[in-house]
């Protein structure tokens, strides 16, 4: 199964400023890529813009957008995304991704809303996403997102995001935590589903801990380690669809540097076990 071209491979792990200090005196070998969310850092300047160039100079680095609302009901924000353009153009940032949710209505919402598993919704995003790639210049990708409800549901999760895949030809950001954490919350086989996703459309993934609310509710918070579920399924992804770029996502209750550098490891670890020798060798290269 043939897979889109990316300039990204390996482990990566997501930038926090608390970490500039860290990777300033030094790069950790663990990690082949970065992560920011473009609108933490576009109109960034100073000692801590002067920090985000050289790493952008020195590392691969991939955008995650946190508002740009892709399938939000109110017109796409056309000045933020040529904004954004600028900005992935100046940093040199080919890959870019966004949340297949919402965050906008007349203003920011400050959450990731969910979207009607619709035709229609289906119709509406897939408009969006060929706005906003032809603004970017630039092929997106999509993440599969946790929700806690299904307002208006006329299909279920996965051929929604098949259909929004296919209809707007853009890629897959698999977040492998979220279809965990969903399959907890809605009571599916999370195998199963992820089986069912189009793995030539996978262009990275994401693997996070999250909160345990109660035994049958899960919240997606990035505020812990990645459990042994979590792990095992990565592995069955690398199992069904090949080695793909992984990346360790950590917003809250930062640890030091060198303990999610750990789990940067251990990324690196399942992804050479599914890797065939000569792979291996290109990737100790």
């Amino acid at each position: 199964m043939e897979r889109r071209a990316t300039s990204l491979h390996g482990a990566g792990l997501g930038l926090r400023r608390a970490f500039l200090d860290a990777l300033a005196e030094r790069t950790p070998t663990q990690v082949d890529f970065l992560e920011i969310a473009p609108e933490n850092w576009i109109v960034l300047g100073g000692l801590n813009g002067r920090r985000l160039r050289a790493l952008t100079e020195r590392h691969p680095f991939v955008c995650h957008g946190l508002s740009l609302s892709i399938g939000g009901p109110t017109a796409l924000d056309l000045d933020f995304a040529r904004r954004l353009k600028t900005f992935l153009d100046s940093h040199g940032i080919h890959d870019y991704s966004e949340h297949l949710s919402y965050c906008a209505d007349e203003g920011q919402l400050y959450d990731l809303l969910p979207i009607p598993f619709t035709w229609e919704a289906v119709r509406h995003v897939a408009e969006r996403v060929r706005q906003a790639q032809d603004i970017l210049e630039r092929r997106i990708a999509l993440e599969n997102v946790s929700y806690y409800a299904a307002p208006g549901q006329e299909m279920s999760e996965i051929d929604f995001i098949r259909a929004v895949l296919a209809e707007a030809d853009c890629d897959l950001l698999l977040d492998v935590n979220n279809i965990h954490v969903n399959a907890i919350n809605h009571r599916y086989d999370p195998v199963e589903f992820l089986r069912q996703l189009p793995g030539e459309r996978v262009r990275y993934a994401h693997v996070a801990g999250h909160y345990v609310e109660a035994e049958d509710l899960l919240i997606d918070t990035h505020g812990s380690n990645v459990i042994d579920p979590v792990w095992d399924l990565l592995g069955t992804a690398y199992a069904t669809f090949g080695v793909f770029p992984t990346l360790l996502e950590r917003d809250f209750n930062l640890p030091p540097l060198d303990s999610l550098l750990l789990e940067v490891d251990r990324i690196r670890t399942i992804q050479q076990a599914h890797l065939g020798p000569a792979e291996r060798c290109l990737a100790r290269a």
